[in-house]
C-alpha cells in the first residue's frame, strides 16, 4: 500500500512554473516555493506557452488568470490542446473571489483556485497536496502500464499455446488450420471422405457442453480453384457441411453449439457458386413436380413423392444459403471472421493472416500424386462366379475405417457395381478389379457416400451402362452437371443410360433387376437382382440402401394422411421382401433404417451395414456382419470366365484370323500375379508378350515422367516385335492381384506370319507406341481403341514460329517432337508445351494462339472423336480448366 509519508521520501524534485505579470507575486511565490521546489517564472501567457513546454517540463503551474497578452483561461486552453502539457496540473491564482469565477476556473480543468492576498501555509499545503496526488497518479499510471504489458505477454503466451495460424497437412492436398481466439477452424481442400481423415487425426472427436454430446470439426471450408486435379474430384463438400450443421449441432435448434454461425465456403465465385448448386441438389433431389413428371411419374405419382420429400426437408425447401455462408476471393485479401483474414496469392496458393501472422497453403496436387483414402484395404483374389455377390463397403459416410456402403455384383463373370462411394477406384484395385473390367452401375441415389465415385468411372475408353429408375437418373445427372459445372445433358456424354422400371422386373443383359422405391429426401431405388441356376431355382440379391424406419414412415403418415395407409403399408412390405441375401441399411435416425424392423423378414441371409459402429447384441440376433473382400456366391457356373472374355478380345482384335488359329493364343496360360510383382523391368529384353484380362498394371517410364495404368487386353512387352532385342523404354509392375494371358513371343511372331499380320502389326504399334507414353491416351486405353483411332490421324511437320489458331480448328493436337508456346491474345507465352503434351482442347477460346519452336512435329486428331472417349474428355477438360484459370487469372 502507498501511504502519504512513504511518497515524500521518495519524490524527485519537483518544478513548478509561475505565471503572474506582477512582479511583487512572482517574487512572493517564488520565495515561499523555492526552498522545496525548482521554480521557473513567466509574466505573460505567450512566455507561459513557452515555459511549459521547454525543459524542464514543469510537474504544476500556478496561473493569474489576468495577464496582460490573454487571459488565464486561454493559456489553460492552450496547454490543453498540446499532448506535451496537457496532463499538467493547474492552480489558478486570481484576486478575483466571486463564487462564479472560480468554479469557472475548476470548469475548465484547473485542479484548484488560491485567491489573492495569498497566504504562504495555504500555497504550501496546496502545491504539497496536489504534487502528492500526481505522484499516485503517476505510480498509478506506471502500474497500469507495467500491468498492461505483463497482460499482453501473458496473452501472447496464451496465443502461442492456443496455437493460433496452427496448419497442420493432413492428407496431399488437405490442410486444416486453426485459430482457437478468433474461434475458426478451416479445412483447406475437401475431397470425398475428407471427414474420415479428420476423425482419424483427431481433428474431429466426441466432445460436451451443457450435458450434450456432440462432435468437433471445422465451421469454414477453402475450395480449390480446382475442381479436378489429377483425374479426381477436389471439391466434396457436401459431407464436411452435413458434418457442421448436424454432428456438430450447428443447425440444430436449442443445441449449445448452435450460436447463429453458419458453415462458411471460401474460394472462386465458381467453386463456390458449384458447391452450393451441387450440395443443394445432394439436400433434396429433384425438387419440382415438372421434373418428377418428365421422368414418366403421373402427376398424382409425382404430388406423393414431393409431399415425402417435404416431410424430410420440414415442409420447405430452402435455398442453400439459408444454412451455408459463403466468401467469394477475386482479388484483395478478404475478412473470413473475427479479424482473420484470406487471399489468393497464386493459383490454388492461399495466404491466411492474423494478428500480424501469416501461413500458407497450397492445394495443388503435384503431378502424379492422387488423393488418399483413410482406411487400409489391402490386395484380395476374387474368383468370377455365374452370379456372386463381392462385398465392397459395409459403413457409412462418418465410418473412419470402412467405406461406405456398397457391392459389386458378378453376373456370367461381368463386374457391375451397386452404388459408388469415394474412393471407389481404390476399393477396385484392392480386390482385383481394374476399372476397364468394369460394364455398369446400379445406382441408388444421389448422396455422396453413394454418388462421389461416379467421376471415378469415366476414367475408360468406353461409357459404362448407368442403371437406375428415370427419378434416381433425373436427381444423379442434376448433381454430376452442378459439381463439374455442365449441362445435365453432358450426362450421356459419359454413361450409356438405361433406364429400369419401378416395381417390376427388367431384363438387363440376362440379369433380372427391380428396383424399387423407397422414401428419402432424395430420388431413391432399391434393387433387387435374380437368376436362374443350373437346377431352374431363382438366386437373389437385395441390395436395400437408405431406407426410412417404420416409425419413420408412420410420422410421414402422420404429417400427410393423404399418402394413405395403404401406401405406406406396401412400401413396409417391399423392405420386407424375401432374398437369398439381403444388405440393408440400419444406420437409424431420420433417414436410415433400423435393424428390428427386420426382425420378421424370411431372407436366408441378413446383412446389417450402412454404420460408423459395431452391431450390438440385439441386432446380431437379427442379422450379421460383412467385410471387405468377402465374396457371396449364388450361383457358380462352369466357366472359365477369363478364357471367355480373353477369346472375345482376341477375336475382336484378329477378326480375319480362323477360330482355329485363334486357339494358337488362347490355349496360351493364364499368369496369375500378386500386387507388387514386376512384370517387365526397365532396359530388359522380354521373352513373352502378355495381355491384360484382370486386374491394374501400371507402366512407369520415370526418365518422362510417365505413370499410367493400363486397361484390360493391353499388350506388354509387344515391342519385340519391332526388334527382337527392342527394349522397352518403361517397367510394367502389378498394381493389384492380375491375371496375364502369357504368349511367348516366338510364337506371337509366329502367329503373325502364319495370318500375314506381321508388317500391319509392327506399323500399328510403331504409331501406338507415342500416343501409349503420353498423359492423355496412355490410361485405361485398350489396344483395341487406339488402333481405331489410327484411321484418323494425321502428322504434322511444322516450321519454326508458324502460328495454329485455337479457334476454329476442329483438331485435337499431340507434340511428338519440339515444343509449342502457348500465347495469350497479346503475344505473350503464358507456357511452353513439351513433347508429349497436348492443345487444341479448346476450340471455342479465340484469343489463344500457338507458336511453334524448331523441329516440330505434330500428331493430330479430330476433337469430336475424341471427346467421345470418355477418360480423354475428361482430361480435356480439366486441362482447360487449368490453362483457362491461367489464362484469365
Amino acid at each position: 500500500m502507498i501511504t502519504g509519508d512513504s511518497m515524500s521520501h521518495t519524490l524527485p524534485p519537483r518544478t513548478i512554473l509561475i505565471v503572474d505579470d506582477s512582479q511583487l507575486y512572482l517574487n512572493v511565490l517564488n520565495k515561499i516555493l523555492e526552498d522545496e521546489y525548482h521554480i521557473k517564472l513567466a509574466k505573460d501567457g505567450q512566455e507561459a506557452i513557452s515555459q511549459a513546454k521547454s525543459a524542464p517540463i514543469p510537474d504544476m503551474i500556478l496561473l493569474d488568470i489576468e495577464l496582460p497578452d490573454m487571459d488565464g483561461y486561454q493559456v489553460l486552453s492552450h496547454l490543453q490542446q498540446d499532448e506535451q502539457t496537457q496532463q499538467i496540473p493547474v492552480i489558478f491564482i486570481t484576486s478575483k473571489s466571486e463564487e462564479s469565477d472560480e468554479e469557472r476556473g475548476l470548469r475548465r480543468g484547473a485542479v484548484d483556485y488560491i485567491s489573492k492576498p495569498i497566504s504562504k501555509t495555504i500555497v504550501r499545503a496546496r502545491v504539497k497536496t496536489h504534487l502528492t496526488l500526481l505522484s499516485y497518479q503517476q505510480q498509478l499510471e506506471e502500474r497500469v502500464k507495467q500491468r498492461t504489458a505483463e497482460l499482453e505477454q501473458m496473452q501472447n503466451s496464451l496465443r502461442e499455446a492456443m496455437q493460433n495460424l496452427l496448419t497442420v497437412e493432413v492428407t496431399a492436398g488437405v490442410y486444416w488450420i486453426q485459430i482457437p481466439e478468433a474461434e475458426l477452424y478451416i479445412l483447406c481442400g475437401c475431397p470425398g471422405e475428407v471427414v474420415k481423415h479428420l476423425k482419424k487425426q483427431g481433428f474431429i472427436k466426441r466432445v460436451s457442453r451443457e450435458g450434450v454430446e456432440y462432435e468437433s470439426g471445422p465451421n469454414v471450408i477453402l475450395l480449390s480453384d480446382l475442381l479436378v486435379q489429377n483425374g479426381n474430384i477436389s471439391n466434396l463438400a457436401e459431407f464436411p457441411v452435413l458434418q457442421m450443421l448436424y454432428r456438430q449441432g450447428m443447425i440444430l435448434p436449442g443445441h449449445p453449439n448452435n450460436r447463429g454461425v453458419k458453415p462458411l465456403l471460401v474460394g472462386s465465385r465458381e467453386q463456390v457458386e458449384a458447391q452450393l448448386s451441387y450440395i443443394h441438389c445432394g439436400n433434396y433431389g429433384l425438387t419440382t413436380l415438372e421434373e418428377m413428371m418428365a421422368c414418366g411419374a403421373s402427376r398424382e405419382e409425382a404430388e406423393r413423392y414431393m409431399k415425402i420429400k417435404l416431410h424430410f426437408a420440414f415442409n420447405a425447401i430452402h435455398p442453400p444459403d439459408k444454412f451455408i455462408d459463403s466468401l467469394i476471393l477475386e482479388g484483395e485479401a478478404r475478412e473470413i471472421r473475427n479479424g482473420v483474414t484470406v487471399e489468393r496469392i497464386a493459383a490454388n496458393e492461399f495466404r491466411f493472416q492474423y494478428r500480424g501472422k501469416e501461413t500458407t497453403v497450397n492445394l495443388t496436387l503435384p503431378a502424379g500424386v492422387v488423393y488418399e483414402q483413410p482406411y487400409t484395404l489391402g490386395r484380395h483374389h476374387v474368383e468370377r462366379h455365374y452370379l456372386s455377390v463381392l462385398h465392397s463397403g459395409e459403413g457409412d459416410g462418418w465410418d473412419a475405417n470402412r467405406p461406405s456402403m456398397s457391392a459389386i455384383l458378378i453376373f456370367q463373370g461381368r463386374i457391375f457395381l451397386v452404388d459408388a462411394g469415394p474412393n471407389v477406384m481404390s476399393s477396385l484395385t484392392a480386390l482385383g478389379i481394374d476399372i476397364s473390367e468394369v460394364e455398369g452401375i446400379f445406382h441408388t441415389h444421389c448422396h455422396d457416400d453413394h454418388f462421389a465415385g461416379l467421376p471415378a468411372l469415366i476414367r475408360t475408353d468406353r461409357k459404362l451402362t448407368y442403371f437406375a429408375s428415370p427419378l434416381v437418373r433425373a436427381s444423379v445427372a442434376k448433381k454430376f452437371a452442378a459439381l463439374v459445372s455442365l449441362t445435365e445433358r453432358e450426362f450421356e456424354r459419359f454413361f450409356e443410360v438405361r433406364d429400369l422400371n419401378f416395381n417390376q422386373w427388367n431384363d438387363c443383359d440376362g440379369l433380372e433387376v427391380m428396383p424399387l422405391y423407397s422414401p428419402h429426401p432424395v430420388e431413391n431405388n432399391l434393387f433387387l437382382f435374380k437368376a436362374i441356376d443350373s437346377d431352374g431355382q431363382e438366386k437373389s440379391y437385395a441390395h436395400w440402401a437408405d431406407l426410412s424406419a417404420f416409425s419413420v414412415l408412420d410420422a410421414m403418415l402422420q404429417n400427410y394422411p393423404e399418402l394413405g395407409r395403404d401406401y405406406i403399408e406396401q412400401i413396409k412390405q417391399h423392405y420386407l421382401t424375401a432374398a437369398d441375401i439381403k444388405k440393408i441399411d440400419i444406420g437409424g435416425g431420420l433417414i436410415h433404417g433400423m435393424a428390428q424392423d427386420f426382425k420378421g423378414d424370411n431372407s436366408n441371409r441378413l446383412l446389417l451395414a450402412h454404420i460408423d459402429r459395431e452391431l450390438t447384441l440385439n441386432e446380431l440376433e437379427i442379422g450379421s456382419a460383412s467385410y471387405f473382400g468377402v465374396l457371396d456366391t449364388l450361383i457358380a457356373g462352369e466357366q472359365d470366365y477369363l478364357r471367355v472374355r480373353a477369346a472375345y478380345y482376341v477375336g475382336t482384335l484378329f477378326s480375319k484370323v480362323s477360330k482355329n488359329q485363334l486357339r494358337i493364343l488362347l490355349d496360351c496360360p493364364i499368369v496369375e500375379l500378386n500386387a507388387g510383382t514386376l512384370i517387365v523391368r526397365l532396359d530388359r529384353v522380354c521373352d513373352h508378350i502378355y495381355i491384360v484380362l484382370s486386374g491394374t498394371v501400371a507402366y512407369i517410364d520415370a526418365a518422362n515422367r510417365v505413370h499410367n495404368t493400363l486397361a484390360y487386353g493391353s499388350f506388354i512387352g509387344i515391342q519385340t516385335l519391332l526388334n527382337d532385342s527392342c527394349l522397352d523404354r518403361g517397367t510394367y509392375i502389378a498394381v493389384s492381384h492380375c491375371r496375364l494371358l502369357s504368349i511367348s513371343s516366338r510364337l506371337f511372331n509366329y502367329f503373325l506370319e502364319k495370318n500375314q499380320l506381321l508388317d500391319s502389326m509392327q506399323q500399328i504399334i510403331t504409331k501406338v507406341s507415342f500416343l501409349r507414353r503420353t498423359w492423355l491416351f496412355g490410361e485405361e486405353i485398350t489396344f483395341l481403341t487406339l488402333e481405331s483411332m489410327l484411321e484418323y490421324i494425321q502428322y504434322h511437320q511444322c516450321d519454326r514460329g508458324e502460328i495454329i489458331h485455337a479457334n476454329p480448328t476442329d483438331r485435337l493436337y499431340l507434340i511428338e517432337t519440339g515444343s509449342v508456346e502457348w500465347l495469350n491474345s497479346f503475344g505473350e507465352v503464358e507456357f511452353t508445351l513439351q513433347a508429349g503434351e497436348f492443345f487444341g482442347e479448346a476450340h471455342y477460346v479465340d484469343i489463344v494462339h500457338y507458336r511453334m519452336a524448331e523441329g516440330v512435329k505434330l500428331v493430330s486428331l479430330p476433337l469430336e472423336k475424341m471427346q467421345q472417349i470418355p477418360i480423354v474428355y475428361w482430361k480435356m477438360l480439366e486441362t482447360m480448366s487449368k490453362r483457362n484459370k491461367a489464362l484469365f487469372s
